[in-house]
């Protein structure tokens, strides 16, 4: 099961049936089974919040990732900061949903165990997070 929910922010247009059948597919394509994830868009200080009770950081993000997957079973909380991903589309110019779409797919990658800490992880991340936008666009 996949969830969405909104906390300090306005709800926004997803098509939730199109997210989670994608999601769906890129998880099954890295041999994974969805077992509950919860998405919850969430504003700039409330997710600065949780990085700062939950995992010691004082600074703002796009997305944190708490991953509770056993085995192949994938399953997590994704928080994604709607007022960061609007800037970084901005800053990155591109859409929002575009951004919207690269950060989604960012949490679920980490799920499926994927890291980002080295230059070398980051590029590779970048490369999965192009390739699962592909695929989103053959689906859409």
């Amino acid at each position: 099961m996949i969830y969405f929910d909104y906390e300090d922010v306005s709800d926004i247009q997803l098509d939730t049936d199109l997210l989670k059948r994608w999601i769906n597919i890129i998880v099954d394509q890295h041999k994974g089974i969805c077992k509950e994830i919860s998405f919850l868009f969430c504003s700039d200080e409330y997710i600065l919040k949780i990085n700062r009770d939950y995992l010691n950081h004082d600074y703002y993000t796009d997305v944190i990732t708490f991953d509770y997957c056993e085995d192949n079973f994938i399953s997590g909380d994704i928080l994604i900061s709607l007022d960061t991903v609007r800037s970084n589309a901005k800053e990155y110019n591109t859409v929002f949903k575009d951004e919207l779409h690269r950060v989604i797919i960012h949490g679920i990658l980490h799920l499926l165990g994927f890291k980002d800490k080295t230059d070398q992880e980051d590029a590779a991340m970048h490369a999965l997070e192009d390739q699962a936008l592909e695929v989103l666009k053959t689906i859409s």
